[in-house]
């Protein structure tokens, strides 16, 4: 335990889990035979998931090394290939916990302010992977003002005292994101809302069973839901890229009702197929 109360993993644990992150929007093709997947875990696995998943976003970065990012792009400077991973892998901690709070707590929200930072963070990524200076300005502001002291200090305090959700809480938590997934699959075409809700869903169960196979070292089963949601977040993640480059280039409104192409409907389809009857 460290000074907050929370467990502390060791570093390997850690390693393991900033792995899987950065392999969960890998297209892949290693799971043909998906196992049963049991939405539900024990009261001690939420609160030890919660716990890694802290650990992840307060050892991985400082708030000065976002801020310099931030404001070199502020001041109209690239940022290098080095420094593009930097701000990647930053973000996908934020991502993480954010995907955490909306599992584990007992309100299955984020904090708002980590919430629209997260958010923020994502903009942001866009406008400078578009070449949008429009967008770099205006959300490099608001970050600057988000990861200000203060505001960083009341955030960092709301994660550490998150009130976490019960078994059974969770449990029907996850129960309602599979009929509100199965609900958007039926439909023939999707607006951009939409497939970004699809995604989030498949990007939250991506989490969950990354944060489950690195505090289990790979066991086959977390290992192999873990790959085969990850190549469905990978193919749903390219496409939402062409969309959000579409809207910011004025080729094509965000909105624009589309159909699921057939390899990811049927990826869909599957995992709903292997998701048991609570």
């Amino acid at each position: 335990m460290n000074s907050t109360g929370w467990k502390k993993y060791p570093q390997e644990v850690v390693d393991r889990l900033f792995q899987a992150i950065d392999e969960d929007d890998v297209i892949n093709n290693e799971t043909t035979a998906l196992p049963l997947i049991k939405l539900c875990t024990s009261q001690q696995n939420i609160r030890d998931y919660y716990a890694l998943c802290l650990q992840l976003w307060d050892e991985g970065f400082t708030r000065e090394e976002l801020l310099g990012l931030i404001n070199q792009l502020l001041a109209g400077q690239d940022l290098s290939l080095a420094q593009r991973k930097q701000y990647k892998f930053i973000r996908a901690r934020y991502k993480h916990l954010r995907f955490a709070q909306r599992l584990y707590s007992k309100k299955h929200d984020a904090d708002k302010i980590f919430r629209i930072t997260t958010v923020c963070l994502g903009h942001l990524q866009d406008g400078f992977k578009n070449g949008n200076k429009k967008n770099i300005q205006h959300y490099g502001k608001i970050l600057r003002i988000l990861l200000s002291r203060p505001i960083w200090s009341w955030v960092k305090y709301s994660l550490e005292n998150l009130p976490l959700d019960t078994e059974a809480g969770f449990q029907s938590y996850l129960s309602r994101q599979k009929k509100a997934l199965a609900r958007m699959v039926n439909q023939t075409t999707v607006t951009g809302t939409e497939f970004h809700d699809v995604r989030k869903i498949v990007s939250q169960l991506v989490s969950f069973f990354d944060t489950q196979r690195s505090i289990e070292n790979n066991t086959p089963h977390a290992y192999a839901v873990s790959r085969f949601l990850a190549n469905i977040n990978g193919l749903m993640g390219d496409k939402h890229d062409e969309m959000v480059a579409d809207k910011l280039s004025g080729t094509r409104p965000y909105e624009t009702p589309l159909s699921l192409d057939s390899h990811t409907r049927e990826c869909l389809e599957q995992l709903l197929e292997k998701i048991a009857h609570e």
